[in-house]
C-alpha cells in the first residue's frame, strides 16, 4: 500500500479505499464511535474521571471473553463486568481505609488479569489482539448492528440529562445543595462510560479505548470555555482523527486502533501549543518580561 501511496492522485487516495465494503463499514463506525466517545469525554475531563474510565475500559475484558463464549452477544458481559466493576470499586472505598485511586488501579488490574487467564483457559475462537487492539476493518453486520444500538442510547442518555450532568460535573456539591440526586447521576454517568467502552472494544480495542474516552475532551478544553463549543469541538475532532487513522492504516498498513488514537493525540498537541488562550506558546507571549 505505501509504494502505491507516492503515485496515487488526492482523488484516488480519498475514494479508493471506499470500492471496499470493509472500508466503507469502518469509516462509518469509527466516525460513530468516535462521536459518541468525543461527547462522553467532555463531561469525563470535567469531572476528571481519567483514571475511572481506564478502570472501567479494562475491567470489560473478562466480560467479553465469557460472552463470546456463552455464545451471546459480547456487549451484555461487558456492560455487567463494566458496572461491575464500579460498584465493586465503591464498596471497597466504603468499607476500608484504602484511597480511590489505589482500589481503581486494584480493581481494573484484577478484572483485567482475570480475563488474560480466561482467555488462555476457555476454549473458543477469541482473538485476544482484536479485543486489546480493537478491529473496525474486520468488524461484522451484527458487531455494527450492536454499535449502533448501543451508541443511540448512550447519546440519548446524555441528551436527557445534559444540564444535569453538567452541573454535577462542574460542581457536585452546588448540584446536591439545589436538590439534584446527585448519586443517581454518579451511577448513570458510570453505566453511560461502561457502554462507552463496550462500544469503543470495536475500534481501538481495551488497551486505548480509554484515550477515545479522555483525549478529545481535553482538546476541547483547551480551546473554548464554553460547554456547548467543547461538546461540539470534541465530537467533530474525535470523528475526524476516526476517520484519517482508518485511511492512514489502509494506507501505511499498520494498526487501525493504534493509528486513530495517535491522530488523536497529534490534534491534543496541536491544541496544546496552539490554542488561542491556554497554549502554551500563546502564555508565553503573554508573560511581561
Amino acid at each position: 500500500m505505501s509504494e502505491a501511496l507516492v503515485f496515487a492522485s488526492p482523488f484516488s487516495l480519498l475514494f479508493d479505499p471506499l470500492s471496499h465494503e470493509f472500508m466503507r463499514r469502518a469509516l462509518m463506525v469509527s466516525a460513530l464511535v468516535g462521536g459518541v466517545c468525543g461527547l462522553l469525554s467532555c463531561y469525563m475531563t470535567l469531572k476528571g474521571w481519567a483514571l475511572m474510565g481506564d478502570a472501567v475500559s479494562h475491567s470489560v475484558m473478562p466480560g467479553v471473553v465469557i460472552a463470546y463464549a456463552l455464545g451471546i452477544p459480547f456487549s451484555i458481559g461487558a456492560f455487567v463486568f463494566g458496572v461491575g466493576s464500579v460498584a465493586l470499586i465503591g464498596f471497597v472505598k466504603q468499607k476500608s481505609r484504602v484511597k480511590e485511586d489505589t482500589v481503581i488501579g486494584l480493581v481494573f488490574t484484577g478484572f483485567f488479569a482475570l480475563g488474560l487467564v480466561l482467555v488462555s483457559k476457555i476454549k473458543s475462537n477469541i482473538d485476544l489482539m482484536h479485543i486489546l487492539f480493537g478491529s473496525p476493518l474486520g468488524i461484522s453486520q451484527s458487531d455494527v448492528n450492536q454499535t449502533l444500538i448501543i451508541s443511540l442510547i448512550v447519546v440519548i442518555i446524555l441528551l436527557l440529562f445534559r444540564r444535569d450532568l453538567m452541573l454535577y460535573c462542574f460542581d457536585a456539591t452546588h448540584a446536591r445543595s439545589i436538590g439534584i440526586n446527585t448519586s443517581l447521576l454518579h451511577y448513570l454517568l458510570l453505566s453511560v462510560l461502561s457502554l462507552s467502552a463496550v462500544v469503543g472494544l470495536q475500534t481501538v480495542g481495551i488497551i486505548l479505548v480509554v484515550a477515545m474516552l479522555i483525549t478529545p475532551g481535553a482538546t476541547a478544553y483547551l480551546l473554548t470555555d464554553r460547554f456547548d463549543r467543547m461538546t461540539l469541538l470534541a465530537i467533530c475532532s474525535s470523528a475526524i482523527s476516526s476517520i484519517v487513522g482508518v485511511y492512514v492504516s489502509y494506507w501505511f498498513d499498520i494498526e487501525t486502533g493504534g493509528s486513530i488514537v495517535l491522530v488523536q493525540t497529534i490534534i491534543f498537541l496541536i491544541a496544546f501549543m496552539f490554542a488561542p488562550k491556554y497554549g502554551i506558546l500563546k502564555s508565553k507571549s503573554s508573560i511581561p518580561f
